[in-house]
């Protein structure tokens, strides 16, 4: 089965000519001009991965990925821009997607890309239905749900997967690259990035409890620990 992408690009010719290079490449690709047209496509069309430009008319790459992680926390996304500033990148990063390319780009380099994030999160190792005690927070990997007596999180599949494998080497030290290769299946510059801003979003979830710690170990990696 074809992978389905849909190209959020403004720009005519560009995406005209990255919907042709999908399609020689036997994925099917859907075209769209905006944020807007793009929810309206997704209320009656499954995708597989969404590539998303950020200076748009309507509404922005980001604001769209906003509304993306609050309606499709599960459907990946990355980013093809011009914005070459660190802050883009970051933004881009920190809003959930999943990659963040600069034009101009080689488009087998972006057909590889898309191909792998497909793959893995498609293939991402399954969560168990068991209930984990984290401190204060009950979580419940398969359904996605990190509770504490104040509040209710609904996290997105990426979250759901960090945290439980955090969970699995509690109060190990454990190698930023081990995390990478086994979640992001991949271990470059823009993962690393990617990584930091889920590990950021975790601590910032966790935070009502003080005994819960997620310790940055300069040079190698982190170690989750829960104070008794």
């Amino acid at each position: 089965m074809s992978i389905r992408v849909l190209i959020v690009e403004d720009d005519a010719d560009l995406g005209n000519l990255l919907k042709q290079y999908l399609e020689m490449n036997n994925f099917e690709a859907h075209r769209v001009y905006n944020g807007i047209e793009a929810r309206e496509k997704l209320t009656s069309e499954v995708y597989d991965i969404l590539i998303i430009d950020v200076m748009m008319p309507e509404e922005d790459g980001f604001t769209l990925a906003e509304k993306l992680i609050r309606l499709y926390p599960q459907l990946p996304f990355l980013f093809v821009t011009a914005r070459k500033q660190k802050e883009d990148i970051l933004h881009g990063l920190q809003s959930g997607a999943d990659d963040y390319i600069l034009k101009p780009f080689d488009a087998d380099e972006l057909i590889q890309r898309v191909r792998n994030i497909v793959r893995r999160t498609k293939n991402v190792t399954p969560v168990t239905q068991e209930i984990i005690q984290i401190g204060r927070y009950k979580f419940e990997p398969l359904n996605l749900m990190l509770t504490s007596a104040k509040d209710q999180k609904i996290l997105t599949e990426k979250e759901s997967h960090l945290l439980h494998y955090l969970c699995l080497h509690q109060n190990q030290v454990i190698k930023r690259n081990d995390i990478l290769n086994h979640l992001w299946k991949e271990s470059d510059f823009f993962n690393g990035r990617s990584m930091d801003v889920f590990i950021s979003r975790l601590r910032k979830y966790l935070a009502q409890d003080e005994a819960i710690h997620i310790e940055s170990i300069r040079g190698i990696g982190f170690r989750f620990i829960i104070d008794h």
